[in-house]
Formats: structure tokens, sequence, C-alpha cells
């Protein structure tokens, strides 16, 4: 796998001329007086100002902690921006003066793989910041898997897990189903032919199952036995056939919507005119992105539930990485172990921000606390459900192209699920669209 990403985040600067070996490995004697953060939102940013020991808020991109200070160099997302702007930079970090230098940049899951592959490394092991496997064996093994390379090198720690639930409307399940008791409403969604019965029972009373086709995806994306990319060949799981047939059949039969995710006519399910019945999402999915702030939103009222569903899966998530050749090694991984291993400070950050924290021990704890009910829920603590499932998580098949190649899958099969296109034609479309955003490829 390491002959095919080598160039993924030095392609550029081979291009220009700049020699791989430029880039630095981590260790200094002297610790830096800037500590340079780069993410893409303030997820980070805010947890780090909440808990870290001695953390101080200077202005809205400065902090200070002791003598150092902390500079957020924060780029949003949209259109490959953060990306962009952080691969630019490491392509720099060797050339740049050291209170310049990355020292901290945040990944997620879907481009996680882009930077623990990179050759020459981008990201210090956390064996060689001195971290122990002891220190770190009260996680999630799943968070560490899916940041440790083919030769076993952990690259990146996370403080938070984020396993996913199929969320419901309670009054949407009482009336159709005669119970919204998430044990109960698990026993009509317990594998996928049981939801498919449901499915044709929702539509019956006037509701979609859920608002669009691409709703389920991430459940069976995380379910494959094979990877995007095998070798330089693209590759499509069974699994994600499946998922194809299964939502095709949905629409054509007025059970869910060919909509975008994330887009207006989607949305309208986190409302009770949008008939929808459920989504499948993680924590910040349900507390961040149903607009539970919003008046008149089944969440502001705590219409929603949650329970297992069908499979187990995971959806997002942010790693830790220290940057090859930052001058601050000793802080970084004092952060690293307070974030990600100090379950005094992850219980503050699940109790203050809805965490689903990177702590076993935390998370057992909060399972039993009848206090840690979750408002758009309804009151129902989700934790027991969360771990009903996350031991069955497995990231065993991530690749490097996982972002482009979701993003191009779903964009490619809209047109199947319209009826604007065959099957073929809409696959054929995602192979010509992830050859051109990576080169490399073929099918």
């Amino acid at each position: 796998m390491k002959n095919t990403v080598r160039n993924l985040i030095v392609l550029s600067a081979l291009l220009m001329g700049i020699s791989a070996g430029t880039l630095q490995s981590a260790a200094s004697e002297q610790e830096g007086q800037v500590l340079n953060i780069y993410s893409w939102n303030t997820e980070f940013k805010t947890r780090l100002e909440e808990v870290y020991p001695g953390y101080e808020i200077v202005d809205p991109v400065t902090g200070k902690i002791g003598d150092v200070i902390v500079k957020w160099n924060i780029t949003p997302s949209e259109g490959d921006a953060y990306q962009n702007n952080l691969d630019e930079s490491i392509i720099r970090q060797a050339e740049v003066p050291d209170d310049e230098k990355i020292d901290i940049f945040l990944v997620e899951a879907d481009n996680a793989l882009k930077y623990v592959y990179a050759e020459p490394a981008i990201a210090v092991n956390i064996s060689d910041l001195g971290i122990s496997d002891s220190a770190l064996s009260g996680q999630y093994a799943y968070t560490r898997d899916v940041t440790t390379d083919n030769n076993g090198n952990l690259k990146a720690v996370s403080w938070q897990a984020c396993p996913g639930l199929l969320i419901y409307r309670r009054d949407i399940a009482q009336e159709v189903l005669g119970t919204d008791d998430p044990n109960e409403v698990q026993e009509y969604v317990k594998d996928w032919d049981t939801y498919m019965d449901t499915a044709a029972k929702m539509a019956e009373a006037g509701y979609f199952m859920n608002s669009a086709a691409v709703d389920s995806f991430r459940v069976f994306s995380n379910n494959v036995t094979s990877s995007w990319v095998n070798g330089n060949k693209i590759n499509i799981d069974d699994n994600i056939m499946r998922w194809v047939d299964m939502p095709k059949e949905m629409v054509d039969a007025g059970q869910t919507n060919a909509y975008i995710m994330w887009s207006d006519d989607w949305s309208r399910g986190f409302y009770e005119e949008g008939k929808v019945f459920c989504y499948f999402g993680p924590g910040w999915f349900y507390d961040f992105c149903m607009a539970v702030d919003a008046e008149g939103s089944v969440g502001s009222q705590g219409g929603w539930a949650a329970t297992k569903g069908p499979q187990s899966f995971f959806w997002g998530g942010t790693w830790i990485m220290a940057a090859e050749g930052t001058d601050n090694p000793s802080l970084v991984k004092e952060i690293m172990l307070n974030l990600t291993c100090n379950d005094e400070i992850m219980k503050k950050i699940a109790v203050k921000y809805g965490d689903f924290v990177n702590s076993k021990a935390v998370m057992e704890e909060l399972a039993v606390d009848e206090n840690f009910g979750n408002p758009a829920l309804g009151g129902q603590n989700p934790i027991p459900t969360f771990l009903d499932g996350i031991s069955d998580i497995d990231p065993t098949h991530l690749s490097p192209y996982d972002q482009g190649c979701v993003e191009e899958f779903q964009t490619a099969l809209k047109n199947y699920f319209e009826g604007n296109a065959s099957k073929e034609d809409a696959i054929e479309l995602f192979y010509k669209s992830v050859e051109e955003k990576y080169p490399m490829l073929t099918h």
C-alpha cells in the first residue's frame, strides 16, 4: 500500500523539485516558543481551551500554555481547502523558521490514511514521542487501528470514538410499530431484511423510512471485506453494491428519496413535516446536525430515540498527529496524554460536550449514570447502545483514497437512484471521476 500512496502528500513537492528527504524528524533538545496547530474546525480548540491544565486564551486564534504561545491555523474543509492548506505547509516544513513549523495537525477518518502512509513520514510515531502502549490501553481498539501503518507504528491518537446508531422518531415508532422503546424498536431493524420489511410498513403509513438513499451508506461501507483500492485498481466491494441495490429498491417504492446529504430537502426530516422515521449517525450527528436547537424541530422536543440498528458502524472522528519537524515534542506528548489518556479530563469533555470519549472506563461509568440522558433523545442515555456495537467495528479495509471514493460514488449513484442513468453508466461515471481525482488509479 505504501508504494501506491507515497506521493499523495509530497507529489507537489516532488514536481517542484523539492527533495522528499528534506522533511525533518521531530526531536530537538530545545523546545520551541510557539505551538502551531492546524485544524478544519474549532472542535479540538474548544476542548483544549476548556480542559488542558493552565491553558490561557489570548484572543480567538491565540493561546498560551506556560511560556509557549499557541497559534491556531483553522481552515474550513469545504472544497478540500483544509487539506490543501495543510499539505502546502507540510511541503515547506523544513524551510520555515521553527516558530512557523507545524507542531500538531488534525485529521479525520476519511483522510487519515493519506497522512498515516505518506512517505517520507510527515507524522511522528506516537511511540517516538515517548507514549507507551500501556498508556493507550484504555482506548477503543478501532481508534488506534485506524491510524496504525503497515509496520505497526501508531501515527495519531484521538480523544473521541464515533460509533453509530439508528436514530428514530418516537412518535412514528409508536404509531406504526406500537412502541417507541429502543429495545423493542431494535427488533424491527435488527438486520437488513427486517429493516426493509419495516420500510414497507412505514410507507404504508405515509412515512419515509429514511430521508435519502445515502443515509445508510456509512453502515454498509463500514462492513466491507475489501478496500476501495487494491494496488492501483479501484475496487467496489460486494457490500457496497448491495447498498446500491437496496436504496434503489426503496426509492422506487417511495420509501426514501434520492436527496443529497446535507441539502435542505434531506434536512426536512429533522422536522415533523418531513415524515422521516430514521437516520443513521454517531453522537455528533444528533447533537450538532439534526437542528436540535431550532424551534419546532423533532430534536428540540426530545422526539428522537436511538437503537443499534442492523449493523455496527462508525462515522467520523478526529485524530491528533504530531508533525515531523515539530520543535515542541514534549509539549505535544503532554497534550496527547492529557486529551486522550487522562480519564478525569476525558470525563470533563464527555460531560460538557457530549463526546463519546476514547476511554472505556469513562464511558462504562457514564453508561450507568442516570443523569447522562440526552435531551434530543427524550432523556435517553445512548451510551449503553453505543457500547453494544463498538467492539464490532472493523476499520481494516480503510484506504487513503476513501474520502474521494466515497464522495464520487455517492454523487454518481444519485443519477441511478433518480432514474437518470443506468447502474452501469453511474458506476462508469464513478470510475471516471475517481481516475481524474487520482490519476495513478485505474479500474
